[in-house]
């Protein structure tokens, strides 16, 4: 497979995982997005902005995120991103 088929997965380089990328979907209508927050000053902000605009589109949203940075996302908080949402964008910001 070719560098773009895969992904690495987000968590700590102590055992990183190579899974197969999935296709996005065609569109976002009728799908939950997760805004996830990964606890960098002014994410918020950014979140807010892109979920107003979202709602717009009427999107639906669930938000989520890790209380600081330095800290790992849960195995749980994972869990529930992935039962919950059909997309997922991590969003960063300084």
């Amino acid at each position: 497979m070719t560098a773009l088929n895969w992904m690495r997965d987000p968590t700590p380089e102590t055992s990183p995982l190579k899974r197969a990328r999935l296709a996005p979907p065609p569109s976002l209508e009728g799908r939950t997005v997760a805004l996830f927050d990964i606890g960098k000053t002014r994410t918020k902000e950014f979140l807010d902005r892109v979920e107003m605009r979202l709602h717009e589109r009427n999107i639906k949203t669930m938000r989520t995120g890790k209380p600081t940075n330095a800290k790992i996302a849960t195995p749980e908080m994972l869990q529930k991103v992935a039962d919950e949402a059909d997309v997922v964008l991590i969003a960063l910001s300084d």
